[in-house]
């Protein structure tokens, strides 16, 4: 079990730290969002009544293609129809192996209406090995796609697929402008979509995410990003990535316009209005030709405060933090130039816990593992029973039922009540004997003059090694730095300067490719050495 690993007591062991009343007064206010209640329950009720008030409002535009939301709600509803006839129940589970188009949303919005869940991945992203499993642990028997992919899909004799784009070929009729009902109807708990994690670390588990889990952060401030009609939103991330969802829910449920990208991110960006990604992909745009930007929100990796401090200086900035089994995001901050860079306080109806090895509740400024509770806990992994008991947990602060989730990040609470990121529980290592935080020692590479993105591995139980960007970075002044303000264990014993940090198919920091081209680096020093001695 790692060093800072919790291993939680009975439920009924698991109580309030005995902390200063003042500490406990601060949790109370700073550890639950407020109270609030979302506008809708179900999220395709919200894209629903943007058809019936922007009916001639562009939903979407994709390669010079458009569709109005009465267009979008009435080929959903034709959609739904069908998926109904042929057998699609609520809770069953329907993939959507798509590519970014328009014909992806009226799937989406049909799987949705018949009270199914759709389970999101790119094809052409995702391997068909991947692809396959995905099925079969969703017990999938359909299969929406696009028709210059069905050759693609991995099928079995028991199931077929449905190209959405050949389907939007037929007008919709008069008759669709009517909103499909199941029976059962639909509930918030019942799964609006599955998450697939990315499978770097094994087979990727099934994330179930829920209506309520979905409203709850998309439908409130500031969840929301001030999303509404006239607005243009970006989509811009792999659809397979939870932040996806932000981006084409929270767009269509408040009646903006989707901007939905081809090749080229920049090119998209630069028109948008409302911007959601990783740092890793927000740091490749230019922010002097995205000055259209109102509204920008980071999450899913840390932020450098450069980064944040050049966003921020046009417009409204969020750094925001949360697992995919939190959804989306728990927390978040509108960050403002000279503040301290933070994940913020947690979003409406929810709650963070910073608790120690037993459990309790750390006082403020003190490290611990945060655990999640609220509407933002999602309802476990498909099919594995084992991590969902190991990750889920009864919340004994909420009690009635509740649970909360483990998610792996250190953090505390700042004096003034928002919460630090202080990296994974994954990314605190030994070297040397001594423990450090991968994340820290970034932070002082990236305080460097003209590194904007730092990442540091460890190499071996002695060495961690460090890449920085842009490659015209002072390596020895960045050494210099750690030098200054770090322990002698946590300075790197190599340093890289690469003109781009490599990313995932998701947006995120590639650190198996960077580890590999660390282990080739030391090698071929290593051999240099032994040549010239």
């Amino acid at each position: 079990m790692q060093e800072h690993a919790i291993t939680l007591k009975p439920a009924e062991a698991c109580s309030p730290m005995p902390a200063p009343a003042v500490d406990h007064d601060l949790w109370q206010t700073l550890g639950r969002g407020p109270t609030v209640k979302p506008a809708f329950s179900l999220i395709h009720h919200a894209i629903e009544a943007q058809a019936v008030t922007h009916p001639q409002g562009i939903a979407a535009l994709w390669q010079g293609e458009s569709i109005t939301y009465n267009e979008l709600n009435r080929q959903a509803n034709r959609l739904a129809a069908v998926l109904i006839g042929q057998g699609i129940k609520p809770a069953d589970h329907v993939a959507l192996f798509v590519e970014r188009s328009i014909p992806m949303l009226v799937g989406m919005l049909a799987v949705l209406k018949a009270g199914a869940a759709y389970i999101p991945q790119h094809v052409g992203i995702t391997p068909a090995t991947q692809l396959r499993h995905i099925m079969e642990v969703a017990a999938t028997r359909l299969v929406l796609t696009l028709s210059n992919l069905e050759s693609q899909i991995p099928l079995t004799a028991a199931q077929h697929c449905i190209c959405l784009d050949a389907f939007m070929a037929v007008p919709t009729t008069s008759a669709d402008e009517l909103n499909v009902a199941v029976t059962p109807s639909t509930t918030p708990d019942q799964l609006c979509f599955l998450l697939f994690t990315s499978g770097t670390t094994g087979q990727p588990n099934g994330v179930r995410v829920t209506h309520r889990n979905v409203c709850n952060i998309l439908l409130t401030e500031p969840g929301n990003l001030g999303m509404k009609p006239g607005l243009k939103v970006g989509q811009i991330l792999n659809i397979a990535f939870d932040m996806a969802a932000w981006e084409i829910l929270g767009c269509l449920a408040h009646g903006a316009t989707l901007m939905i990208r081809g090749r080229d991110i920049a090119q998209t960006a630069e028109q948008c209005n409302v911007l959601i990604a990783t740092p890793s992909i927000l740091g490749t745009l230019d922010p002097a030709r995205c000055q259209q930007a109102k509204v920008v929100a980071v999450a899913g990796e840390p932020c450098p405060q450069s980064l944040a401090d050049r966003w921020s200086s046009f417009c409204t900035f969020y750094n925001a933090c949360g697992p995919t089994e939190t959804t989306i995001v728990n927390t978040m901050q509108r960050y403002q130039a000279g503040s301290p860079l933070t994940i913020g306080k947690p979003t409406p109806n929810n709650t963070v816990y910073v608790l120690d090895e037993d459990g309790r509740r750390c006082a403020i400024g003190v490290q611990g593992e945060m655990w999640a509770g609220g509407d933002c806990v999602t309802a476990g992994y498909l099919g594995n029973a084992a991590l969902t008991a190991e990750r889920y947990r009864p919340d004994p602060f909420l009690g009635q039922d509740r649970m909360m989730f483990r998610t792996r990040d250190l953090g505390r609470w700042t004096a003034e009540g928002e919460l630090e990121h202080l990296g994974r529980v994954d990314d605190q290592v030994k070297v040397r004997g001594f423990r450090v935080e991968l994340d820290s020692v970034s932070a002082v590479l990236e305080s460097c003059d003209a590194c904007e993105r730092a990442v540091t591995l460890k190499l071996d139980s002695r060495h961690l090694v460090a890449f920085v960007s842009p490659a015209s970075t002072d390596i020895e002044a960045a050494r210099r730095r750690c030098e200054a303000r770090l322990a002698y264990y946590c300075v790197p014993s190599l340093i890289i300067a690469v003109d781009h940090i490599p990313l995932t198919s998701r947006g995120k920091v590639d650190k198996r490719l960077l580890l590999a081209q660390a282990q080739q680096a030391s090698l071929d020093a290593n051999a240099v050495s032994k040549v010239n001695a």
